[in-house]
C-alpha cells in the first residue's frame, strides 16, 4: 500500500473545489478493505484523526483534513458488476461518476443522480447524498443505494442492504461481519420538506442505510456500493429558453413545476413532466456569454429544460412545451433546442459551466467560496429568492444566482473583489441561511454540510438535537476519529 508524505506529493489532499484548506501527516492509498480496515484499526488504537478523500470535488471541506492522516480512495476505482436484468451494478467508492455513466450509457441505461461535477467519485455522492438536474423528477442519490459494504472506525465491517435493517420506532440494532453488536437511539426531530443534505437522516422506522448516506465520512468508510439504475429515455427533449423579462421566467418556471406534479400525481400520459428545471440569472448569463454566444445580449434570464418523451409522444410534448413559452414569453427565436449530440454536449457544457467558472474566479482572488446551497418548500422560493436578490444587492456586491429552481434550491453565489467585500459576503451569506430556515428550509439541499457550515447547522436544528446526532457518531466512533470537523463543530465532541 503506497503512503505518501512528502508535502509536494499531498498538495493535492489540502484543498477542495471550495479553495478550503487544511493540512495532515500523510496520505494512504488502500487497494482493498482489508488494507483500510488495518489502517483504520491503528489509528483507532492510537487515537490519530482520519480523513476519507474523494476526488476533491466537494465544496463544503468535507475532505479536507484539518491534521492526522488522509485514507484516499482513488485506487478502489472497479466497476464490480452492470446486471441490467435486474437493473443494479456493484461499484467501489473510487469510481469516478462520468466513467461510470459512459459504461452504463453504452448499455442503453442510466443513473439519474447527476451532480453538476461528474469527475467525483461515487463514494463521494453516497458521503454527501449528492443531486443535480434530474432529482427534479428522480430524487437524490439516497433513492438509488440499495447496499453498502461500511469499515467502522475500528475496522469493523458492516454490511447493509436497504429494507434488511429497519430502526423499530427509534431504537436501531447493527451487527457487523464479525458479530459486533451495536445499539443507537435515533434521534425525533424533523428534517425539512425540502431536498435536503444537512447533517444524518433521522426518523422513526428509518432503513439503517439511510443513516450512512450523507454522513460526510464521520461514521464509517465506504468499500462498495450497489446502486439502482433504469433504462435510458427514447428520447429526450432539452432547450435552454431565454427571457427578456425576469418575472416571466420565473412565471415559466413555475408553472412547468406545477404542471410536473400534476403529472406525476394522476399519471397522465403526453403531458409536461419536466426532468429537469434549471434557472440562470442575468448575471450568470453575461458571466457565460462570452463562451456561448448563444446567450441574446438582451437576455435577462433563461430557464434549462430536460423531459423524457418516446417517438410517439415526441411532438405532442414538444407543442405543450412551445405553448407554454410563448404563454411567458419566451423567447421562441432564439430557444436553444438540443437537436444533435454537439447540441447536447454544449447545453451540459453550458449548465456546467456556471459552477467551475465561479469556483476558478473565487481561486483567482484567494477567497473561500461564498455560494449558497439553500432549498425551502416550493410555496416559499419565491420570498426566499427576493430577499437574497436584494440583500446582496443592496450592499453593492457582485453576484449570480443560478441553480435547481425546480427544486426550489439555489446558487446564489457572491463574487467578491476585496477582502473587506468578502468579510461582508459571508455575513450577508449567513443571512440567507437565516432565511432559508425561517421558511422551513434547509441550509444545504445537495453538498452536505463539511466543515464550513457546522454553525449553520446548529442554527437550523438547534444545539439539543446536534447533541443527539454527535450521539449517534460517539456510539460508532467512541474515540473520535473519523472526519472530525465535519458536521459537528468539535466543541459539541468534545463535551
Amino acid at each position: 500500500m503506497l503512503i505518501k508524505t512528502s508535502p509536494e506529493e499531498i498538495e493535492n489532499f489540502l484543498t477542495d473545489a471550495s479553495n478550503t484548506r487544511g493540512f495532515c501527516d500523510a496520505v494512504y492509498f488502500p487497494e482493498s478493505k482489508e488494507d483500510i480496515a488495518d489502517i483504520l484499526r491503528k489509528a483507532n488504537k492510537e487515537k490519530i484523526s482520519v480523513t476519507v478523500s474523494g476526488n476533491h470535488t466537494g465544496l463544503t471541506g468535507a475532505a479536507v483534513p484539518h491534521g492526522g492522516i488522509v485514507i484516499s480512495t482513488e485506487k478502489l476505482n472497479k466497476i464490480l458488476e452492470i446486471n441490467t436484468d435486474e437493473e443494479f451494478a456493484v461499484v467501489q467508492p473510487g469510481v469516478i461518476l462520468a466513467d461510470f455513466l459512459k459504461e452504463i450509457k453504452s448499455k442503453n441505461y442510466l443513473y439519474p443522480p447527476d451532480p453538476t461535477e461528474d469527475n467525483c467519485f461515487i463514494g463521494g455522492t453516497v458521503a454527501t447524498n449528492a443531486s443535480g438536474a434530474k432529482t427534479f423528477k428522480y430524487g437524490p442519490t439516497r433513492n438509488y443505494i440499495e447496499e453498502l459494504e461500511i469499515i467502522l472506525a475500528d475496522g469493523n465491517i458492516l454490511n447493509l442492504s436497504r429494507g434488511m435493517q429497519e430502526a423499530d420506532g427509534l431504537s436501531m440494532k447493527l451487527k457487523t461481519e464479525k458479530g459486533k453488536k451495536i445499539f443507537l437511539e435515533i434521534p425525533d426531530f424533523k428534517m425539512p420538506h425540502t431536498k435536503n443534505a444537512s447533517g444524518y437522516f433521522c426518523k422513526k422506522n428509518m432503513d439503517a442505510i439511510d443513516l450512512f448516506i450523507g454522513s460526510e465520512g464521520t461514521l464509517g468508510v465506504i468499500t462498495k456500493i450497489k446502486l439502482k439504475i433504469i433504462p435510458a429515455p427514447e428520447k429526450l427533449i432539452s432547450c435552454v429558453v431565454f427571457f427578456n423579462d425576469e418575472n416571466c421566467a420565473l412565471g415559466f418556471l413555475q408553472k412547468a413545476r406545477e404542471l410536473s406534479y400534476q403529472t406525476r400525481q394522476i399519471h397522465q400520459a403526453n403531458a409536461i413532466d419536466a426532468l429537469a428545471l434549471e434557472y440562470f440569472d442575468e448575471r450568470a448569463l453575461r458571466f457565460l456569454s462570452k463562451d456561448f454566444r448563444q446567450v441574446p445580449p438582451d437576455a435577462n434570464a433563461a430557464i434549462w429544460f430536460e423531459q423524457e418523451t418516446t417517438k410517439e409522444s415526441d411532438d405532442t410534448i414538444l407543442e405543450l412545451w412551445m405553448n407554454l413559452i410563448s404563454e411567458f414569453n419566451g423567447n421562441e427565436e432564439s430557444a436553444w433546442f438540443s437537436l444533435t449530440e454537439n447540441d447536447k454536449k454544449n447545453i451540459k457544457e453550458f449548465r456546467h459551466a456556471i459552477s467551475w467558472k465561479i469556483n476558478e474566479y473565487m481561486a483567482g482572488k484567494g477567497f473561500r467560496k461564498l455560494g449558497t446551497d439553500v432549498a425551502v418548500p416550493p410555496e416559499k422560493f419565491e420570498e426566499l429568492y427576493l430577499y437574497s436578490k436584494n440583500v446582496v444587492t443592496k450592499n453593492s456586491l457582485k453576484f449570480v444566482n443560478y441553480g435547481h429552481f425546480g427544486d426550489a434550491h439555489m446558487h446564489l453565489n457572491i463574487l467578491p473583489e476585496t477582502e473587506e467585500q468578502f468579510e461582508l459576503g459571508k455575513k450577508i451569506y449567513s443571512e440567507i441561511c437565516s432565511k432559508a430556515i425561517k421558511l422551513g428550509g434547509t441550509v444545504s439541499a445537495e453538498h452536505g454540510i463539511g466543515k464550513n457550515k457546522t454553525k449553520y447547522l446548529l442554527e437550523m436544528y438547534g444545539e439539543e438535537n446536534i447533541r443527539k446526532m454527535a450521539e449517534l457518531k460517539r456510539r460508532l466512533d467512541p474515540n473520535l476519529i473519523l472526519g472530525i470537523g465535519n458536521i459537528f463543530d468539535e466543541k459539541i465532541l468534545s463535551a
